[in-house]
């Protein structure tokens, strides 16, 4: 018997919920909470804090001495599902929940540092998580043979260095170090002998042989990688109160190296024969074990493997521009390269494989040493923001701001793993001044995004489809977004 391919949804690469809280894809905007106030509109050309660390070095150069900058984004997000169906691979319906939530609340920390080294030369260094993503369904999730769960992060160092060129430019660059792990898993389908049931497989074999753990067979794949990063910046004010930013965050490559690992896979009649302990009824049927009675089944499997991964690069333009004493507007525009995200392929590379060698076979994903594969074939995409600021009173700054993100998925590839769509993002912000050295920022974010419809399938390397397996779901997305941001200057 053939088994089919592990399938393997992008929630490996790289917080924060399925919803896609605060981000296009499972990149991840809450490293500021002074920028949040505004939807991140102006980012980087705003004279904000110690947060220009990555939102923009050049713009270092305009703060005045040290400070440090620490804060906490409590992410609240949501996915429903309804009117879920699947089929295995052999076609049978797949009997589990057709409706429910996958709910998550998750603080996201940052801090950052900032100091001028003299009239031309400011630094800083700070720590933030840039990519993220994490989901978990239910163990009876009608569509477990394509999602369980998901948990993925990446957590970046970045020092960073900004130079005044002159009274009007600055420019600016950042070196980070970046750590990503992850680990996703669903329920494995060989070849619907779940679905078959009891009575169906002991009428076949004549005899009750019927294994029920096929139906508790799970796949999980773990892996982590440090890799380099690099972030440029310009920051300008070519007229008074008018303030211009060009960031641009490099890719960074990673190769994600860990362990595959599955239970409860059958043991065909092809790999034991001739061995005394199982009976073989035909070679691509599970074998009998004589010691049980029952359908053979390997306990857990394991091998070492990797996934070739490469999180985005981006640039942003941003503007800030001051209309009255009280009164300032603020744009931003992002562009990311999610195009370079083709394909999901995890590939053995242990020198005595197990899952691979019947994954990699023609009839499954009809590639060597290949043990999971999902096209992707991601689109760029464009963010947009706008916002406002009011300075209501000399220790109190309001803010307000409106963003729009644009999907990177289209709609073929839309996955249960990561089952969104456009969204749009309404905040609210303050800032307030303690004292002349303390002062803390507040922000709330609500996120709309329009229904998804999901209709998977597996493919082999080629992108040709495979088995008759499928889901098929109806998707809503909220999240809601309470951050705090304490700012010290020394």
């Amino acid at each position: 018997m053939t088994l089919p391919k592990n399938r393997l949804s992008l929630a490996i690469v790289l917080a924060i919920s399925s919803a896609g809280v605060s981000a296009e894809g499972y990149k991840l905007f809450e490293q500021s909470v002074s920028s949040m106030g505004n939807a991140y509109a102006g980012r980087g050309a705003q004279i904000t804090d110690a947060t220009l660390v990555y939102s923009n070095p050049a713009a270092l150069t305009a703060l005045d001495g040290a400070q440090v900058v620490g804060g906490l984004n409590l992410i609240s997000a949501k996915t429903n599902y309804r009117h879920a169906s699947a089929q295995s691979a052999n076609g049978q319906s797949v009997v589990g929940r057709t409706e429910g939530a996958n709910s998550l609340n998750e603080l996201v920390p940052f801090v950052f540092y900032a100091n001028q080294l003299s009239e031309q030369l400011s630094w800083g260094i700070g720590f933030y998580v840039p990519f993220g993503l994490s989901s978990d369904y239910q163990d009876d999730f009608v569509g477990r043979y394509f999602a369980d769960e998901t948990a993925v992060q990446v957590l970046s160092l970045q020092p960073a260095i900004g130079y005044q060129l002159n009274e009007r430019w600055s420019v600016g660059a950042g070196i980070s170090i970046n750590h990503a792990e992850g680990t996703l898993s669903k329920y494995k389908d060989h070849s619907g002998l779940c679905e078959l049931g009891a009575a169906s497989t002991n009428a076949i074999f004549g005899a009750a042989i019927y294994n029920g753990a096929y139906c508790n067979s799970h796949f999980e794949v773990a892996g982590s990688d440090i890799a380099f990063g690099y972030t440029l910046g310009i920051h300008g004010e070519p007229l008074p109160g008018t303030r211009l930013a060009l960031t641009w965050h490099s890719a960074v490559r990673y190769t994600l190296k860990g362990n595959s690992v599955i239970s409860n896979t059958p043991i065909t009649g092809a790999s034991v024969a001739g061995n005394p302990n199982y009976l073989v009824v035909a070679p691509n049927l599970p074998a009998i074990d004589l010691n049980t009675g029952k359908l053979a089944a390997n306990n857990s499997l394991v091998e070492a493997s990797q996934l070739a991964l490469t999180t985005p690069a981006s640039a942003a333009f941003s503007l800030d521009q001051q209309l009255t004493a009280a009164w300032s507007v603020q744009f931003s525009a992002a562009w990311t390269q999610w195009s370079k995200f083709q394909s999901i392929d995890i590939i053995s590379t242990d020198a005595n494989p197990s899952i691979s060698l019947s994954t990699q076979q023609s009839a499954n994903l009809n590639s060597g040493g290949y043990i999971g594969y999902i096209p992707q074939y991601w689109r760029n995409s464009w963010s947009l923001a706008v916002g406002a600021t009011y300075a209501y009173r000399p220790d109190l700054t309001l803010k307000t701001g409106v963003a729009f993100d644009q999907n990177p998925i289209s709609q073929h590839h839309k996955s249960a793993r990561i089952p969104t769509d456009d969204r749009v993002w309404l905040t609210v912000g303050a800032n307030w001044q303690v004292n002349d050295k303390l002062s803390l920022d507040l922000a709330y974010g609500y996120m709309f995004s329009g229904d998804v419809s999901v209709n998977e399938r597996e493919y082999n390397v080629q992108d040709q489809p495979l088995y008759h397996s499928g889901y098929q779901g109806q998707y809503s997305n909220k999240g809601q977004l309470l951050a705090v941001q304490a700012n010290y200057r020394f």
